[in-house]
């Protein structure tokens, strides 16, 4: 069938595989480079693969763009067969993805190639790519859908608890004196996105439980406030944690879908495994 609209989305969205293939989403990887390796996110390596060679090296992988004859290459045969194109990129202060993807997008067919800076990363982009997927399928034109993100895109709360500081250490995102401290009173940061950003929210100390108690008692502040429609649980190699969140989400929020998905290697580069966090959207105004 020509005419349609395909969506795509970089590797960092974190969807889970089988709403991937469901619903025929496209997915672009970004690449995690380990010295002279360049291996793309989810295809050529997997979290384990990567946690495996940090422990290695002992050292983290760079992370890169797709370039954007990446873009060219994966856009080209659906303008080609005459479809329209929406692209969503990890936030454009976090990565040059959105640039490559504009770059390509101007070369190929500007008029065509809708590309969408998610201002998020991982499933913040994921709950994005849904409403875009639905919205699709209900006939609905590309700028209806721009429309109807544009009233989101700022309504999306994203927050984690990274569980140990070794990786912030590695990646140069503390000092190896607050690594030490940090590890020595079980200080546990709770990242969360803002402004397109990641910041750390804040600090638990104490047992893990504790900050998951804080993290899930923050998204429960919230839910009168919340879209209800699709509540995502994202973590890297928490599972046991992951399903906790899922049933005391589900309990007390009443949300249509409260599902689990496991984040990708650039997330996890970042954040380290054992990292759990929730992710949601607002009401629009």
């Amino acid at each position: 069938m020509s005419g349609k609209i395909k969506i795509f989305a970089d590797s960092t969205c974190d969807l889970p595989s089988s709403w991937i293939q469901e619903h025929d989403i496209g997915i672009i990887p970004l690449y995690v480079v380990f010295g002279e390796e360049s291996l793309r996110d989810g295809v050529d390596i997997k979290p384990e693969g990567l946690y495996a060679k940090v422990e290695e090296t002992g050292s983290l992988p760079k992370t890169a763009a797709p370039s954007p004859s990446d873009f060219i290459t994966a856009f080209s045969p659906f303008i080609e067969q005459g479809d329209d194109i929406i692209f969503f990129s990890i936030s454009s202060e976090l990565s040059s993805t959105y640039q490559n993807a504009i770059i390509a997008a101007e070369e190929l067919a500007p008029d065509r190639i809708t590309v969408i800076d998610s201002r998020n990363l991982s499933t913040g982009i994921g709950l994005l790519v849904m409403k875009a997927v639905h919205a699709a399928k209900e006939g609905r034109s590309i700028p209806e859908i721009v429309e109807m993100l544009n009233s989101y895109k700022d309504k999306v709360e994203c927050e984690f608890v990274i569980d140990t500081l070794d990786y912030l250490h590695k990646g140069g995102r503390c000092s190896g004196m607050q690594n030490v401290i940090g590890s020595l009173l079980k200080i546990r940061p709770v990242i969360k996105v803002v402004n397109g950003g990641m910041i750390p929210a804040y600090k638990v100390r104490g047992k893990k439980e504790k900050a998951m108690e804080q993290l899930l008692n923050n998204a429960l502040n919230q839910v009168e406030n919340m879209d209800n429609d699709l509540i995502m649980v994202t973590h890297t190699m928490a599972e046991s944690e992951a399903i906790m969140l899922q049933k005391a989400l589900q309990e007390k929020t009443g949300a249509r879908q409260v599902s689990i998905s496991t984040a990708g290697c650039v997330i996890c580069s970042h954040c380290g495994p054992g990292t759990v966090g929730i992710i949601y959207t607002k009401k629009p105004s």
